[in-house]
């Protein structure tokens, strides 16, 4: 599965929606145009004997007409603006408006703990930082959500049906089904969707209201004319009522052909993702044998029902589903299924509250999931037993616990986040006095001391795991307020200038944080594809590919030339004084103002820079992972061979 193409392709989708959108707004002025002529006729002939003809050539009014279709226009850019400026703060908005509140990291109850295991471990897997979850916890049917713009302000939300009616391996390939939507960038299309579509719909709440005020008025009305009058708005509103009733027909033809492609995509996806055909296969036959199904109750359901898993409510006519049929989806993951469903009664109790703390049994899975993360190609295991990701070739029982339980738990707090982050900044002893004065100013009470002690825990960390803490530590800091973040940001800055170089790690680190946080609590706007053509940031791309050119063991030129080559272009190396990193930064964020299929082959070419000397460091593939990251781009670890490479041909 080429995630990457995928990307490109919703894009394209956004495009045939933006089209299909125009026209249904074409359609609707021109239906609420015949609506107001039908009745100004109605009226004209209530006063007048002449003949029909003179009475609908007396209501033709051009420019009444425009200031209608101007009116209509306005009124639903007005809500699609106001919807979309809503679900583009991010995915909370959305979850929160289907009434869903956050799982509790602290939470004793086993099956919200085991949710937010699997969560956390699919998202050390694709290299992307651990979205927050959240839980419906009034609707019985199994179904999840993805919600968002980028995967930087991404949420996952489950059902309660489906927190506690599926197995481990089941609830893993549904989050993995919409894990899939996250990084074939169908979040940004879901979301432009609900905001056109509710624009769509919004001519029949309008009628709505005329037909409640129309009816109110005639009830008191004792004015022949006035009753009259009433008469043709409660007209105008049934009129306005009929049209969105045929806005949202409009509406479910467009989300149904948006969507249905979209899911069989991520079905397929979210098998090679958590490398487990049976996974979501056995979800999608226990919904099947499930009496509620996956019905969602909330009251935006069906306005967001293209997010979802699975369809939220019945469909009489397939015409208007956003998902594909249950039976369909399932024989297309498993061609040897004979028909039947799985029927099975949840064991609750095995789920509720126990009363104790995460068992030590869950923190060594959750530290071997960021043990695990080192780009390896990874062969199927049973997931209902082991983490997704772990070390090939050696036993659960033998494998080290590299990471402690206490760095593990210490990233679901905000204060612990902090301490580990700048534990991961800590100086060698000549400049450590500097940082801790720099701690103490910043006026974070407790992070002092903290921060000191994962200074030394982390001194030896391998290379491969900094990133994959760094990521587990971003959900924590999200809790902080927009003044706490502004003032830790300074922090980290201060923390890496203490010894008077910027390495490229510290860069990536600072550009990890800024980039996942900014959007949510600086109000920055996150990157947008602007070019198209590699040549339009040629510049860019020879720093970037220069500056990593200069890590590796082999001469600088010959690794870049080797870069350039996978481009197929023409560029220069730039000098050294140019290949700072100051100026990587800003290159990388140029970069990330490409289209989708473009970052891709840059990410190559930084490979091949990287591999010149025929190895892939684990400094150099975290350097890789972490510009992915930052340009929106993630590597997905089944998307490296044995050796840590990207795979270069992928169909």
């Amino acid at each position: 599965m080429d995630f990457f193409r995928e990307q490109d392709l919703a894009r394209r989708n956004t495009r045939l929606l933006v089209l299909l959108f125009i026209l249904a707004v074409i359609a609707l002025i021109t239906l609420v145009n015949l609506l107001v002529m039908g009745t100004l006729f109605y009226q004209e002939m209530q006063h007048t004997q002449g003949s029909p003809l003179a009475g609908i050539m007396a209501t033709i009014d051009w420019s009444l007409f425009a200031t209608c279709g101007l009116a209509v226009s306005a009124i639903i850019g007005s809500v699609v603006a106001v919807n979309w400026w809503r679900f583009a703060e991010g995915g909370k908005p959305v979850a929160e408006a289907l009434g869903a509140r956050p799982a509790l990291p602290s939470s004793d109850n086993n099956a919200e703990r085991r949710a937010q295991n699997i969560v956390q471990e699919l998202a050390l897997a694709a290299n992307i930082p651990v979205p927050p979850l959240y839980i419906l916890d009034d609707e019985r049917g199994i179904n999840a959500f993805a919600a968002g713009i980028t995967p930087a302000n991404a949420v996952i939300a489950i059902t309660r049906g489906a927190m506690v009616h599926l197995t481990r391996e089941e609830l893993q390939g549904v989050i993995g089904h919409e894990f899939s939507h996250i990084l074939n960038g169908d979040m940004r299309l879901s979301i432009r969707m609900a905001a056109m579509m509710r624009g769509i719909t919004f001519m029949g709440d309008i009628g709505s209201l005329l037909l409640r005020g129309g009816a109110h008025r005639a009830v008191y009305s004792t004015r022949k004319k006035n009753r009259e009058s009433q008469a043709g708005l409660l007209a105008l509103g049934v009129g306005l009522m009929v049209i969105g009733y045929l806005g949202g027909l409009i509406a479910g033809l467009i989300k149904s052909a948006v969507s249905q492609q979209k899911e069989y995509l991520a079905d397929a996806s979210a098998v090679q993702f958590t490398r487990n055909p049976d996974g979501i296969g056995d979800a999608l036959k226990v919904i099947g044998g499930y009496t509620p199904g996956t019905l969602v109750h909330s009251a935006r359901a069906e306005e967001l029902s293209h997010l979802f898993f699975a369809q939220v409510k019945h469909r009489l006519w397939l015409l208007f589903a956003t998902h594909p049929p249950l039976a369909e989806r399932i024989q297309r993951l498993d061609p040897r299924w004979d028909g039947d469903f799985i029927h099975r009664r949840p064991d609750h109790r095995s789920l509720e509250p126990d009363g104790s703390r995460e068992s030590r049994a869950d923190q060594a899975r959750r530290a071997l999931v960021a043990a695990g993360v080192t780009g390896t190609l990874l062969d199927p295991i049973d997931l209902d037993a082991a983490p997704v990701a772990v070390e090939v070739g050696i036993p659960l029982e033998e494998r080290p616990l590299r990471l402690a339980e206490g760095v593990i738990a210490a990233a679901e707090d905000p204060l612990g986040a902090m301490a580990l982050l700048l534990g991961l900044l800590w100086c060698n002893e000549r400049h450590s006095e500097k940082q801790q004065a720099l701690i103490d100013q910043a006026g974070f009470r407790g992070l002092s001391d903290l921060a000191a002690q994962h200074g030394e825990d982390l001194s030896d960390l391998e290379p491969q795991l900094r990133l994959p803490l760094v990521e587990l530590c971003l959900p924590a800091l999200k809790l902080m307020s927009p003044a706490q973040y502004r003032r830790f940001k300074r922090l980290m800055l201060g923390m890496i200038r203490a010894d008077g170089e910027i390495t490229l790690f510290e860069w990536s680190l600072y550009q990890l944080v800024r980039h996942y946080l900014d959007p949510e609590l600086a109000q920055v706007s996150p990157s947008k594809p602007r070019y198209r053509k590699l040549r339009l940031v040629k510049d860019s791309l020879a720093v970037a590919l220069g500056t990593l050119a200069t890590l590796s063991d082999d001469d600088t030129r010959t690794a870049f030339e080797r870069g350039v080559k996978s481009l197929g272009m023409r560029l220069d190396l730039p000098d050294t004084e140019a290949l700072g990193v100051a100026q990587f930064g800003r290159a990388i964020d140029r970069l990330a103002d490409c289209y989708p299929l473009l970052k891709v082959d840059v990410l190559r070419a930084l490979e091949a820079v990287a591999t010149a000397d025929d190895r892939l460091s684990p400094a150099e593939l975290t350097l890789i992972k972490a510009i992915g990251a930052v340009i929106d781009c993630p590597i997905p670890n089944r998307l490296l061979d044995a050796g840590g490479h990207l795979i270069a041909d992928r169909q």
